[in-house]
C-alpha cells in the first residue's frame, strides 16, 4: 500500500505536471533569466515577485504626505478614524484602490508613500473620493 501511495503522489504531483511545468518554467526563464534568481533566498523571491501580505497600517498612515490639506484637519481625521475601524480586507481593498495593488511592494512598507490631496471643487459633497494610481494620490473632497 505504502508503494501505491509513493507511487501515486509522486505522479500526481510530479508527473502529471511535468510538461505545463516546462512549458511555464521555459516561458518564465525567457522574460527573468534564472542566473537573476539565483541570488534570492525562496521566501525572498517570493516577496519580490507578489509583495508583502504583512502590513503595518498606522506606518501607512506616517507614510503620507498631504496637499492643501494638514495633518490635523478634522477631514483627515476622520479620514483615519475611519480607515483604522475598516477590518483587514476592506483595508486590503482600500489599498488596492489607491495603488492598483492589496499588496504592499517588496521593497517594504517604509518606503511605500501616498499623498491625500483636497481636489478644491466648489461643491465636496457632490464629489466621490477618487485616486490616481500611478502617481498613488487619494483625491479626497472636505
Amino acid at each position: 500500500r505504502k508503494e501505491f501511495v509513493d507511487l501515486y503522489v509522486n505522479y500526481v504531483l510530479n508527473e502529471s505536471i511535468q510538461k505545463p511545468f516546462e512549458d511555464f518554467m521555459q516561458g518564465f526563464l525567457r522574460g527573468c533569466p534564472a542566473s537573476k534568481w539565483k541570488m534570492f533566498l525562496p521566501v525572498e523571491l517570493q516577496i519580490v515577485l507578489q509583495g508583502h501580505t504583512k502590513f503595518d497600517w498606522h506606518r501607512l498612515k506616517e507614510n503620507v504626505t498631504y496637499i492643501r490639506y494638514e495633518k490635523l484637519d478634522r477631514t483627515i481625521r476622520n479620514f483615519w478614524t475611519v480607515f483604522h475601524k475598516l477590518p483587514e480586507e476592506k483595508k486590503k481593498m482600500f489599498l488596492a484602490f489607491l495603488s492598483g495593488s492589496d499588496r504592499i511592494p517588496g521593497y517594504g512598507l517604509e518606503h511605500f508613500k501616498f499623498s491625500i490631496a483636497d481636489p478644491q471643487v466648489e461643491n465636496p459633497d457632490e464629489l466621490c473620493p477618487f485616486a490616481n494610481t500611478c502617481s498613488r494620490i487619494l483625491f479626497l473632497p472636505r
